[in-house]
């Protein structure tokens, strides 16, 4: 058994309002500059859509993540050879146009624009060429749309088939934000023939070397997740860094920190380093997410903390690890799932399938209904989150409905429903971290490089005062 640590997210879609602050702050933080006008690192799909870029989930197309050949693990991009042989031009790579073309707008037009009878147009203007441009798409193009022509060719509907009739009546969405999921078996590192992208020893941060990257731009395709970029200004690839110097300083992600729907949680995993292989191979994609599972270990373990000090994880992440919110979610309580596990990248963001309202012919029988009788199609769900595997996303989905079950009954004093699997006082352990927790309970860091905690960082701010020059204040 070899423990290392893992930073780790889990995103409650529950109360993710699509707002896009995540989104912007990212922007502002990591990608506003010339080259990386395109880029957003974090981003916030409407489900069912085909995303950004367009039609990120078909690997058919793209190529992206890991297979099984004989047995064996192999990136979908090709064997060495095949790679070699892309080298210069590579037929998966994505376009500017699966993106989308960045614009701003001519506002000198309404500085200069001497008198006229009629108001003066700010026009589209490319950030690429600096011409004039028509605008045909965006990153969030179809942001909270649920019917349309472009929402059926989600790859997810199409593996459905004709099971799922996008009637107005039972029309459903949900937002996914998306940021890069610092995999354990990344294809981006794989992929790259430079060796520029690495996974950090600390944390398990994926990490692009701008300093080796020599532009080849493998680690785009290789990703399934698309979240490589190439920036046209330096020729170097960028990505997500989860916030790492923040991290380096006891602080979460900036888009964790400004969430308006308190819908990220952050902590440390502990996980067993000698079995990702073998959770990679799993053969049936179905299984992987039980096999992930099995990859992380429990922290208060004596024996996975003495492994995990023989190389060289340090106690203030054991002990940060022991507190993890993350874990709870994902291997306490079974509520958070991984986002296609069948790539076989095993990603370290999870996510919390969503409860959804009544379907229509159901709304009128019941208060609180069956998982199966909820808007959203569980079968689209486990598309998202199980490869295919209904039974996870039902026994996950009654979890949540027990939960408000439980602290319905507790309300307005009725008897606890019968069969629960946890009891009365584990739900209101759950309630109280999905809904109503603090900031220093979603977040779980070690301190960072100041020895400091993120709670003692925060008391400090604004704390130093001032002091005029000379000291004669």
């Amino acid at each position: 058994m070899k423990i290392k640590a893992q930073v780790c997210m889990v995103m409650n879609l529950d109360k993710c309002i699509g707002c896009h602050t995540c989104s912007i702050t990212c922007k502002n933080v990591w990608t506003n500059r010339p080259g990386a006008e395109y880029m957003y690192f974090n981003n916030v799909e409407t489900k069912p859509g085909i995303g950004y870029p367009k039609n990120w989930e078909d690997q058919e197309h793209w190529k992206g993540g890991w297979e099984l050949d004989g047995g064996e693990l192999v990136l979908k991009t090709g064997s060495k050879l095949g790679r070699l042989l892309k080298l210069f031009y590579h037929p998966e790579q994505p376009e500017m146009d699966d993106y989308y073309e960045p614009w701003t707008y001519d506002y000198e037009t309404l500085i200069t624009s001497p008198r006229k009878k009629h108001q003066p147009v700010a026009r589209p203007r490319s950030l690429i060429s600096q011409q004039r441009m028509e605008i045909k798409w965006g990153p969030n193009w179809n942001d909270d749309l649920a019917g349309g022509d472009d929402v059926r060719q989600d790859i997810n509907l199409k593996k459905i088939g004709e099971e799922i009739a996008l009637e107005f009546s039972d029309i459903f969405m949900k937002y996914l934000p998306r940021n890069c999921n610092h995999c354990l078996n990344p294809a981006c590192v794989a992929a790259c023939p430079s060796g520029a992208i690495y996974k950090r020893e600390e944390d398990g941060v994926v990490l692009v070397s701008q300093d080796i990257c020599r532009g080849w731009r493998h680690c785009i395709p290789a990703c399934p997740y698309k979240k490589v970029y190439y920036n046209w200004k330096t020729n170097k690839a960028e990505k997500c860094t989860f916030c790492y110097p923040r991290l380096e300083n006891g602080l979460p992600t900036v888009c964790t920190d400004t969430c308006v729907g308190r819908i990220r949680y952050m902590g440390i995993l502990l996980y067993d380093m000698n079995g990702v292989k073998d959770a990679a191979k799993t053969s049936d994609p179905k299984m992987i997410y039980a096999q992930m599972l099995g990859l992380i270990k429990n922290p208060n373990d004596p024996e996975v903390i003495e492994s995990a000090r023989r190389e060289g994880v340090s106690e203030a992440v054991l002990n940060a690890a022991k507190v993890s919110p993350v874990y709870q979610l994902i291997k306490g309580w079974n509520l958070a799932l991984p986002l296609h596990p069948e790539f076989r990248t095993l990603p370290m963001v999870w996510y919390i399938p969503p409860l959804s309202p009544i379907a229509k012919k159901f709304e009128d029988k019941v208060y609180l209904p069956q998982s199966v009788a909820m808007r959203i199609p569980v079968k689209y769900l486990a598309e998202l989150f199980t490869a295919g595997n209904t039974n996870i996303i039902l026994q996950t989905l009654q979890r949540l409905l027990d939960m408000r079950k439980v602290m319905r009954c507790k309300e307005v004093g009725d008897a606890l429903p019968q069969n629960l699997e946890f009891d009365a006082y584990e739900y209101e352990k759950m309630y109280k971290l999905l809904a109503i927790a603090k900031y220093s309970e979603r977040i779980k860091l070690p301190a960072g490089l100041q020895g400091k905690t993120h709670e003692q960082l925060r008391e400090l701010q604004g704390s130093a005062g001032y002091v005029c020059p000379g000291g004669f204040c």
